[in-house]
């Protein structure tokens, strides 16, 4: 398949600063293992519906565990996790719709302030991301893993690549967040924390508190 540039999805080459093409736009073959129906919450509202799409990675962890989380350095405070629904976007400085997503990530990040973690992950230099966010609103964890280690076990083949966790560690929902065939869009998160019972159980505890 060839390669030319597009605006579906940069090439992630998981060497820092050395992809500077896009994507092919035509599609790759579902993943071999690619799940065919989302699992429903036990209570309540059902998870998003798996849709039909170019995953943009060699595996498809949609209602699968997802792997673990790994990075060299945080560059902001570390966030709370617990019983809060997780969003990790892939990306780099020098890719134009990561760059396009970044407003829409601090919209939910903010939104839903109390239920979600984003984390930006980078496979660049410290220095270099630092020297981005100097310049440009990013309201979200960012995190740097020079090794690509946790993008490798995915296999992602573009970036920006999205997984949204819910608290039980299962992806509820993965992909390029710009796709016109299953945008990320809040609607699409908030389902997602009304689903999880870890956030309803952390709700509970909270408003204990008080």
């Amino acid at each position: 398949m060839s390669i030319r540039p597009t605006w579906l999805a940069c090439v992630l080459l998981g060497v820092a600063g050395t992809a500077t093409h896009a994507q092919d736009s035509t599609p790759n073959p579902p993943a071999a293992d690619a799940p065919s129906a989302a699992p429903a919450a036990s209570d309540g509202p059902a998870w998003p519906e798996i849709v039909k799409k170019d995953i943009h990675a060699g595996k498809d962890l949609r209602g699968r565990k997802a792997p673990e989380l790994i990075v060299e350095e945080m560059l902001t405070d570390h966030p709370v996790k617990e019983g809060r629904v997780v969003l990790i976007d892939f990306w780099a400085t020098w890719c134009p719709p990561c760059r396009a997503t970044i407003p829409e990530l601090n919209a939910l990040q903010k939104k839903f302030r109390d239920d979600l973690v984003v984390i930006g992950i980078s496979n660049e230099q410290p220095s270099k991301v630092r020297r981005f966010m100097e310049d440009n609103e990013m309201a979200y964890t960012q995190a740097i893993d020079t090794r690509s280690r946790t993008a490798t076990e995915i296999d992602v083949r573009g970036i920006p690549h999205v997984l949204v966790i819910s608290t039980d560690g299962v992806v509820r929902w993965q992909g390029f967040p710009l796709d016109p065939a299953d945008r990320l869009t809040e609607t699409i998160v908030k389902r997602i924390i009304d689903a999880d019972p870890g956030v309803a159980a952390r709700r509970k505890k909270d408003a204990e508190k008080k």
